[in-house]
């Protein structure tokens, strides 16, 4: 009797995690093979990729289907990711569709009437559980090339509701993936630790192509760094790396694991990355949990005998390729110089940060920077300018949020306070606003990094242009080009005889303003008027009046 009874606990058991496994199985979204042109956890700007980017053949328009049973929970329209559907599933997980051409029907016809009802192109609606349920392989939308997008694609995000954190699509999806391409190194960097360590003689991080065969020395602390990517079968494309593990001398000291990620620690990669490379060690302000090391080093080695020390990457990818690639560092005893600083603009990670300068005051809340930074601060300017111009160092340094800054103008050729900006000045001189805003004679604004500042003056307008009035009335869809070439578009409005006229901004990398005229809000046959007014983020407006037939 115990006998049968193991055995049936032990088929319930099986049954269970069959269950189980079958439930974290998404459909394929598509009625065509599962491709990709980016996977989770690709380093970009100041954020990881937080899901898949599925290719759609290069086309927009095609089906999406729902991946499992659940429930369309919220329905977007931004001009960052488009058109946007979320849709909470059974199974615990809620994904995000982004970069959409439609919704379905009864949602299209929904968010078009917010739109007018608002005057607002970019609306959010939380429908209720009950209103839009979905079943697995039901239609949901249509693929597009929406907000910021460089190509048709549909981005998928997968977010754990228990956590509410990102989480690795690509495992939902693993029995439909071919893929036997490991992933590949590219090249290393070691970074000297400032005052503790040296590489071929030089206290800054030094890079090395993979394969190289030339003799690397270093001394002291020093941190790694590899250069990777990931490839797939029969595609160009090149994608993150999930698994990153380096071993010293066969003793791991650092691994990455990319499976997983809250909101919250997306700035983080300013701290693990540097120049595209991901470092194998971790600062001591970055608080990102894929990081591991298995010491209290942080990841940091130290060279400190005059011996080859044996530096080996291995490489995987979610779906278990693997690849290993490695290089020698030679211990050389060496002189370390120590850092030459003036304690003045030495900025500790750890505390409370408060500099004050004529016409500037900087506050860095402690938690803002992942290291000690030694800051190449300089001031510049001459009569003429508005405000000096601040550089806290040649190479800006990332924060992890953004901190106050305060600088003084020196004169005010406009009367009108809403015309002056903050603006970032890179290395070349070429300056972009962060906005601002001006309390007595000084500028306020929150920063994210430490560059160079200064304070500039907006009073030029933007500028209309049509793209073929000509074809508005044979196409049913008016284009118009709005730039500003110093602080950017901040609204828009248009009408139409009148009445307000639906604009928006499908796709924000060419920032076109886009109409598609309704018959159902504007007669058709006819002459019509459209007045298009844009405005800048100081406040200069732009109006201008068209003529057409449609």
């Amino acid at each position: 009797m115990r006998e049968i009874v193991t055995i049936c606990l032990a088929w319930l058991a099986c049954l269970m995690q069959a269950s189980e496994a079958d439930s974290l199985r998404f459909a394929n979204p598509f009625e065509h093979p599962i491709a990709f042109s980016g996977n989770f956890g690709e380093l970009r700007a100041n954020h990881f990729h937080g899901g898949l980017d599925f290719k759609t053949q290069g086309v927009s328009g095609k089906a999406v289907h729902a991946l499992a049973d659940g429930y369309v929970s919220r329905i977007r329209v931004t001009h960052g990711s488009g058109y946007v559907l979320h849709v909470t599933y059974d199974n615990g997980y809620e994904t995000i569709n982004r970069h959409l051409s439609a919704f379905t029907d009864d949602m299209a016809r929904r968010v078009k009437d917010l739109q007018y009802e608002r005057e607002s192109w970019e609306v959010d609606i939380t429908p209720r559980p009950e209103e839009y349920p979905v079943k697995r392989g039901q239609l949901i939308a249509y693929s597009g090339n929406t907000g910021y997008s460089f190509g048709p694609h549909l981005h998928l995000d997968v977010i754990e509701l228990a956590t509410g954190e990102y989480v690795d699509p690509l495992p939902f999806f693993a029995s439909q993936v071919k893929d036997r391409t490991a992933p590949r190194a590219t090249g290393f960097m070691l970074f000297p630790q400032a005052g503790r360590g040296v590489v071929n003689g030089r206290a800054d991080p030094q890079r090395f192509p993979a394969g190289r065969t030339q003799e690397i020395t270093a001394w002291g602390e020093i941190g790694a760094g590899v250069r990777a990517y990931d490839y797939m079968d029969g595609v160009h494309n090149k994608y993150g790396v999930r698994t990153v593990v380096l071993r010293v001398d066969g003793h791991e000291v650092f691994r990455s694991e990319v499976d997983r990620f809250a909101y919250r620690e997306n700035r983080y990669i300013n701290s693990w990355t540097y120049e595209g490379y991901m470092k194998s060690f971790i600062d001591p302000g970055n608080r990102l949990r894929m990081l591991h090391v298995s010491d209290g080093k942080r990841g940091i080695v130290t060279i400190d005998e005059e011996r080859p020390y044996r530096f080996e990457y291995t490489l995987s990818d979610a779906l278990g390729n693997t690849s290993r690639a490695s290089f020698t560092v030679q211990g050389r005893r060496t002189e370390i110089p120590q850092v030459e600083h003036r304690e003045r603009y030495t900025l500790r990670w750890n505390r409370v940060n408060y500099l004050q300068e004529p016409g500037l005051t900087l506050i860095l809340p402690r938690g803002t920077l992942y290291e000690d930074a030694y800051l190449n601060y300089a001031l510049q300017g001459d009569t003429s300018d508005i405000a000096y111009t601040y550089r806290f160092n040649e190479r800006p340094i990332p924060l992890h949020r953004a901190c106050t800054l305060r600088i003084g103008l020196r004169r005010r050729p406009v009367a009108d306070s809403a015309k002056y900006y903050v603006a970032s000045v890179s290395p070349k001189g070429r300056k972009r606003s962060v906005g601002g805003r001006m309390d007595g004679n000084s500028m306020w604004v929150k920063v994210s990094e430490l560059g160079t500042y200064t304070v500039c003056v907006d009073t030029i307008p933007p500028v209309l242009t049509p793209i073929r009035p000509s074809g508005w009335g044979r196409t049913g869809r008016i284009v118009i080009k709005a730039r500003d070439r110093e602080t950017g578009i901040a609204a828009y409005r248009g009408t139409l005889d009148g009445k307000y006229a639906l604009f928006g901004k499908p796709n924000a990398i060419k920032g076109d303003l886009v109409c598609v005229l309704d018959p159902e809000r504007v007669k058709k046959g006819g002459s019509h008027e459209l007045v298009m007014s844009v405005t800048d983020a100081c406040g200069n407006v732009t109006t201008e009046t068209y003529q057409f037939v449609w």
